[in-house]
Parts: structure tokens; C-alpha cells; sequence
């Protein structure tokens, strides 16, 4: 089956190859190997808004996106990944491929426990690959900032959000509690708290893909002082946990629209979101200023829910391209024509 293609701009992203073992009980019984992906944008830019009419609605953009991954496996092995962007975002796609494989299999999806769309396949023995290209509409807004937004109670809090107060796999808010609220016990709470552990932890860790580490952990991070976007998101994370502030991990697609281009992006992140006034917002401890365009492929209570893939046996991943770009319309309608 012919692969999309993607746009002329797409990068070529680095990620280990190496097989990686989820510590739990149970995945490990099942020998589950996960990849996790991280990214690096431009952290010091604000993002800028260009005009670009739709329809006369200005503020609307189009963003294309999407990702070819090769899998490797020794053997037939069953696999779940996620990838795609959150069923929320459904009626924003103007254009979307199917899933196409090479060689073509079958493919299922169900809901996990926190709402994502999973899909699970069983990957036959040698080289697989997986892909698909999309369009998705976009307010173009940066992400909201609302100084004023308080905590709640937690007495008060919503029974569904208090799974995102206790203590994680990669977040361990027993080693964390002392030092947050010596850190940001006397911060004004609410949003202003949040950012305050935004600026600790953007300040506190130092970026760079060589300090991958895919078992490395909130404390960890802390202690060494060094991380990727999800080490960012997992320390951020765990610190308003113990300030009694629910927050959930994210990642999905974000580029470099409305900050300079990175000279080695990859396009794909992990940010966290926060429960305030009664609502979710979006908080970026890696880049730490409002982005636009985020594509939300998946929220879960850290990296183990959500793993981009998870195989039930070894795998490696020797390819992985994504892209995300603001088109016009005038490339949403050939795409469209070329695949009417």
C-alpha cells in the first residue's frame, strides 16, 4: 500500500532503537517494551500570530500533520499505539488518510481508561510500517492564560480529577511533597502557583536530547538536573500534585508555528494540563511560554499510560517521521482532489 506523502519540509526525527521494559507488574509479566518520544522547540519565543483569513475568519488556520514509523519485530507480536489525534478534535479534521500499513493488517480501537483512542494490531515478524497524514482546523489561539483561576478545594474536586492528585510511575509525589511545598507553599495559589512551578522546573532542568532516559523519573530528574520534554512535564507534574493541584500528563503534535523554526525539531511533545476553576488548562514546563497549534494525541497520569507504542514482546523502532505545518486552503483542496 502506497504511503502518504508528506510534506517537502518533513523532518527526520532520531529515537532509540533500543526495546524498553514498562516496570510494572503486569506489563512486565506480559514483557511489554515501550517507546517514548520527546521533542525540542524553540523555548525562549512567544508565540506570534500572522493574519491568515479562512472564510473570513481570521483567527482559523489549517495545520497538517502527521507520521510514518517503521517497527522492527523478532517475531509476530501484539502491539497498542497511540497516535492519532484525541477523538476531541474529530470535528476540526478537514482531511484525514486512513491507517495505512505496509504490509497491510488489520487493525482495531477501543477507549482506555481515560478516554484516548488506542489502536491495537498484531504486528507480524520483520519490518512494519504505519502511517498517515491529516488536516486539522485550529483557532490559531496560544494556549490560554488566566492569572486569576483558582485551585478547588479538594473536597470540593470533581470524583474524577482525584486520580490525578496521588502518586504515579514516573511521578513520585512521596520523595517530591517536602520540597514542593518548601518550593511553593507561600506562592499565591491558583494559576500563579502553577507557573511558579513552570519557571522552577524550565530553570531547574537543562534540555537536551543525549539526557533521554526512558526510566527516569520526577526525583530523578530533579536530582540530576537534566531531561527531555517529558521529564519537563513528569517533575511539573508531580510538584502540583503535591500542592494538592490535579494535573494530568499530554502529549501529541506540536510545531514550530508562531515561534522561529528550530534548526532539529521533532514535532512531537509532552506537556501537562492543570485543573483549575473548574476546567483543564495547558501549562508547558518545557517550553514555558503559550504555544499555538498543539494537536493532543493522548492524556493519562504520566508516560506509562500513554506510550506512543507498547508491544507485548521485543521491538525496535528504526524509523519515525512526523511533520506539523500551517497550510492554505489551496493545499487542503489538492490533497482533498487527489484522494477523491
Amino acid at each position: 500500500m502506497r504511503m502518504p506523502a508528506p510534506p517537502p519540509n518533513v523532518r527526520l526525527t532520531a529515537v532509540s532503537t533500543e526495546p524498553t521494559l514498562i516496570s510494572t507488574v503486569l506489563f512486565a509479566v506480559a514483557g511489554a517494551w515501550t517507546v517514548f518520544c520527546d521533542s525540542q522547540n524553540g523555548r525562549l519565543f512567544a508565540p506570534e500570530r500572522q493574519p491568515n483569513p479562512r472564510r473570513g475568519q481570521k483567527d482559523l488556520m489549517l495545520i497538517r500533520y502527521g507520521y510514518e514509523l517503521t517497527l522492527n519485530c523478532p517475531r509476530q507480536t501484539t502491539m497498542v499505539c497511540l497516535l492519532d489525534a484525541h477523538r476531541e478534535r474529530l470535528r476540526d479534521l478537514r482531511y484525514e488518510t486512513g491507517l495505512m500499513t505496509m504490509p497491510e493488517i488489520a487493525t482495531s480501537t477501543y477507549l482506555d481508561t481515560f478516554g484516548n483512542t488506542v489502536r491495537r494490531f498484531i504486528a507480524p515478524a520483520g519490518d512494519l510500517t504505519l502511517s498517515r497524514d491529516a488536516v486539522i482546523e485550529d483557532s490559531g489561539v496560544p494556549d490560554a492564560i488566566e492569572e486569576n483561576a483558582k485551585e478547588g478545594p479538594v473536597e470540593q474536586l470533581p470524583n474524577d480529577t482525584l486520580v490525578f492528585l496521588l502518586g504515579s510511575r514516573y511521578c513520585e509525589t512521596d520523595k517530591l511533597a517536602d520540597i514542593a511545598w518548601q518550593l511553593f507553599g507561600s506562592k499565591p495559589p491558583g494559576w500563579r502557583r502553577v507557573q511558579a512551578i513552570c519557571d522552577f522546573v524550565c530553570d531547574r532542568l537543562t534540555f537536551g536530547y543525549a539526557h533521554a532516559c526512558t526510566t527516569r523519573t520526577a526525583f530523578e530528574a530533579y536530582a540530576e538536573r537534566k531531561g527531555v520534554c517529558r521529564d519537563f512535564a513528569h517533575l511539573a507534574v508531580a510538584f502540583c500534585r503535591c500542592m494538592n493541584i490535579p494535573a494530568r500528563y499530554a502529549n501529541g503534535f506540536l510545531g514550530d508555528i508562531g515561534v522561529p523554526p528550530d534548526p532539529s525539531p521533532m514535532d512531537y511533545n509532552a506537556w501537562f494540563e492543570v485543573y483549575l476553576d473548574g476546567r483543564w488548562f495547558t501549562f508547558d514546563a518545557r517550553h514555558n511560554v503559550p504555544r499555538i497549534g498543539r494537536i493532543t494525541v493522548a492524556r493519562g497520569r504520566d508516560a506509562a499510560d500513554i506510550a506512543l507504542a507498547t508491544s507485548f514482546g521485543p521491538h525496535t523502532l528504526s524509523k519515525f517521521r512526523v511533520w506539523t505545518e500551517e497550510i492554505d486552503d489551496a493545499v487542503l483542496a489538492d490533497l482533498t482532489r487527489r484522494t477523491a
